[in-house]
């Protein structure tokens, strides 16, 4: 992953943690794959795909008929926890998903068992390959970061979360990072931009890095609140991972360079944070949204709110938005299965290729922790309806 932000809502959030844990600094290749459980019949009322009839380019991907006996996993899913996302993406339906999603509106099933077979009444799975035929790649995580701050500098808040500068649009690049921390005339230019202070530079970058965020925000009166800041723009500059620069400073091993360990780095040695941070030239720029609904993620590229668990970033250019994905992956640190049905909803400049996800993990310390780790191996079946001509 080398580059940042170049979406709507959660912007790049669904790559850029990626950026520092995941596939710009990990092996080329993923670790071996965890073994799977024996597939399930699919009923008789779901006749398998033809693989060869339907194998063929989408975009930058191979889309393989497949039979539904292909995923793993498939007989345990908690297929109903599918259907807010199934529902938020029909809000803004891809073409071919009328009668499904009007389906899904008006006909909901009732538990685990009628979801999976209302799913395989109306849906076809396709493996979901690179061009040149690999079915396996690589899944990271994202996450929404929950930051304490204060509206009003004070000790201890002195790291400003900025709107954009008023001639963002028409100088390009605008400033550095370096720059923006260092120059009177840049801070000048910024002055009356303030949205809100944190205490800790690298707080400010996780909120940069994933996009979009969440504030426990106190008031000059003392007013506590829960807010969402969310990507409005950036300053042009080019990408640079802060994770990779710590592997070329000889700082860390590839392997070590997870979100916790960067945080770990920067607080242990903080005469070279800077250097660090000013690595990365890029610098984003938010909006202050309110939160009325603290259980609703951010906004991904889809335009609709993400659900932790359920929704993924992809690239459009393989998987269209709103597509239902089954994914089959290995979470963080206990590399125990991860097989769920999951909705495309996000992408972010980084997620780049056919097998490629970035899991959406929600917000809090554990999603922050599991997302900050993640870089696992991944298969992927996208599910379309049987009515519909695939993508391509």
């Amino acid at each position: 992953m080398s580059t940042i932000l170049s979406r709507r809502g959660v912007v790049a959030g669904a790559a850029i943690l990626g950026a520092l844990a995941g596939c710009a600094i990990g092996p080329d290749a993923p670790p071996p794959r965890a073994s799977e459980p024996a597939p399930v019949a699919a009923p008789p009322s779901a006749p398998a795909a033809s693989a060869a009839a339907d194998a063929g380019p989408r975009g930058r991907a191979r889309w393989v008929g497949a039979d539904w006996t292909e995923l793993p996993g498939w007989a345990d899913e908690r297929a109903l926890d599918l259907f807010p996302a199934l529902r938020r993406s029909c809000e803004r339906p891809a073409p071919g998903w009328s009668t499904v999603c009007a389906a899904a509106l008006l006909q909901p099933p009732a538990d685990d068992a009628s979801a999976r077979l209302w799913l395989q009444l109306r849906l076809r799975p396709f493996r979901v390959e690179s061009a040149d035929g690999a079915a396996e790649g690589l899944a990271t995580g994202y996450f929404e970061p929950l930051v304490v701050a204060q509206r009003q500098p004070r000790t201890g808040f002195r790291v400003p979360l900025y709107a954009p500068p008023a001639d963002l649009a028409t100088r390009k690049p605008w400033y550095t990072r370096a720059q923006i921390d260092t120059l009177p005339a840049v801070q000048a230019a910024l002055r009356g931009r303030e949205l809100a202070h944190v205490g800790d530079p690298l707080d400010a970058l996780i909120l940069q890095i994933q996009g979009s965020g969440r504030l426990l925000l106190t008031e000059p009166d003392g007013a506590t609140r829960l807010v969402r800041v969310a990507f409005a723009g950036h300053n042009d500059q080019p990408y640079r991972s802060v994770g990779r620069w710590l592997i070329e400073q000889g700082e860390l091993r590839p392997e070590q360079a997870s979100w916790p360990a960067i945080k770990a780095w920067g607080r242990a040695n903080p005469k070279r944070l800077n250097e660090m941070l000013w690595s990365n030239p890029r610098y984003v720029f938010f909006r202050e949204e309110p939160l009325p609904d603290p259980q609703l993620g951010p906004k991904g590229a889809q335009g609709v709110p993400l659900t932790p668990g359920r929704s993924i970033a992809v690239d459009p250019q393989s998987i269209p938005y709103g597509t239902p994905v089954w994914l089959d992956t290995t979470e963080p640190l206990a590399s125990t299965p991860l097989r769920r049905l999951v909705m495309a909803q996000d992408t972010g400049s980084a997620i780049v290729g056919a097998v490629r996800a970035d899991y959406f993990w929600g917000w809090g310390d554990e999603a922050e922790a599991q997302a900050g780790r993640m870089k696992q191996p991944l298969r992927l079946w996208a599910l379309w309806p049987r009515e519909a001509r695939p993508p391509g």
